[in-house]
């Protein structure tokens, strides 16, 4: 695959052919509530995993149409786990609110740290209500849908979650795995300097010690499940969460490849894990950028020696895992100018004339799906590139986004299906009014 990137780039060669193919070979959408997926479905539904990526991470169409494709999947296809970019203990909040008969969502008072739109948005409370009601009709606890999270960044609130759950249940191994995670508590305001002191000798490092915690969980999980196996699969995970935020933080200062493949490694771990908890039948839904779940062999990453998830499930489960990547050319998106900084509601660019966006937007369908892994070998032809394509964070830095934002890949390989939208809009956060977003700028020379 990475063979694709030792070509010459595809720099806008035939790009009226590819916008046709585009145009012949995509399935249009209308609304995103009422659209027809039923082809979605029959090409998406078989696999294990169905992967949604996202081509922001504040776009409101793209929270939308995951969360209506998530519905038909859990309605009539029989999926159970919805797995996001997001930390295991607010999601763990979450979840004990969808797969409950009682109380009212609690998104406004789970993932409050930055980014907190990425979640804390009135399209993921509506979806999360949507997954409550639904549940509260399956009587069956065991068939009810999950919503988990896989990310790593949550360090302390997982040690305070695995202490509260010993103290309950264990008072004596609670003291000592006190003291074991005691080692990281100095860096409890400033995680990332950790390891900036370990790589500059000053301390031995904590791996010893998160390691312990977790062995000494796992020895005594035939008692604790006995209890309540699923308490303890929220402990055991936020212990394995410790164990691999020590080591992304350890490592932080050795590179970005390194410390970003720790993470997607944890990730799919993760995703792996809940699978196998909810038994051999069970099926997952993903949520997370386009950058983790396409398949990182098929873009720049890869050169970089970089993997992520779709790569990884693609590896683990072949055929029956399902990449679906999203775009959009303009409009606007929630964003921070810096990391850390306030969000706004930003204006996005018109896309590069040498991008995958690009020939979306001339295909003149305003929204659409395009098979990929099923497609007319004449488009995976045209399509395969490399090519230029869009990727904003949670940061957005418009007056260099060619820099900043763009990489080479090869779509028809990075994902089976991609979903696009030409303009699109800003999700709505929670707790407070978003700022005003600037005029429109000309689409000449943008």
């Amino acid at each position: 695959m990475t063979a694709l990137f030792g070509a010459t780039p595809d720099r806008g060669s035939r790009p009226g052919l590819k916008a046709q193919l585009i145009r012949e070979c995509a399935e249009p959408l209308d609304a995103i509530e009422t659209a027809d997926l039923g082809g979605f479905l029959e090409r998406a539904g078989d696999a294990r995993v169905v992967l949604l990526g996202e081509a922001t991470h504040g776009t409101a169409e793209f929270y939308r149409m995951r969360a209506r494709i998530t519905q038909e999947l859990v309605t009539r296809r029989g999926f159970t786990i919805v797995a996001v970019e997001a930390d295991w203990p607010d999601a763990a909040r979450v979840d004990r609110y969808v797969r409950d008969a009682d109380g009212r969502p609690m998104i406004g008072k789970a993932f409050a740290r930055f980014p907190s739109w990425m979640w804390r948005n009135r399209e993921v409370e509506e979806f999360t209500g949507w997954l409550h009601d639904h549940n509260r009709t399956l009587p069956d606890p065991a068939r009810r849908v999950g919503f988990f999270g896989l990310d790593l960044y949550s360090l302390y609130t997982s040690i305070g979650v695995v202490l509260a759950y010993l103290d309950q249940v264990d008072p004596d191994a609670a003291r000592l795995a006190r003291q074991r995670y005691g080692c990281l508590a100095r860096w409890e305001d400033e995680p990332s300097w950790y390891g900036r002191e370990l790589l500059g000798g000053g301390h031995r490092g904590c791996e010893a010690e998160v390691l312990k915690a977790l062995e000494a969980l796992l020895e005594r999980r035939l008692d604790y499940i006995a209890q309540d196996g699923d308490r303890f699969l929220d402990a055991v995970q936020n212990a394995r969460l410790v164990a691999s935020a020590e080591r992304y933080y350890r490592e932080l200062y050795f590179g970005s490849a390194h410390t970003w493949n720790l993470r997607d490694q944890h990730m799919f771990e993760t995703l792996r894990s809940l699978l196998a908890a909810r038994g051999p039948a069970a099926r997952a839904v993903v949520w997370a950028h386009n950058s983790h779940l396409g398949d990182a062999a098929a873009t720049e990453m890869g050169l970089r020696g970089e993997l992520n998830v779709g790569h990884l499930c693609r590896g683990e489960f072949g055929d029956a895992a399902y990449l679906v990547g999203f775009g959009t050319d303009h409009g606007t998106v929630a964003a921070a100018e810096d990391w850390d900084e306030p969000m706004q509601v930003m204006r996005v660019r018109p896309a590069h004339p040498e991008s995958y966006e690009h020939l979306c937007l001339l295909s003149a369908v305003p929204a659409f799906c395009l098979p990929l892994r099923h497609a007319r070998p004449e488009l995976r032809v045209e399509l395969t590139g490399p090519r230029l394509e869009r990727a904003i964070g949670v940061v957005y830095r418009p007056e260099t986004e060619r820099e900043s934002h763009y990489f080479h890949a090869s779509l028809p390989h990075q994902f089976d299906e991609y979903i696009w939208f030409d303009e699109t809009g800003a999700v709505h956060a929670l707790g407070g009014a978003p700022a005003v977003p600037p005029p429109e700028p000309s689409r000449l020379g943008a």
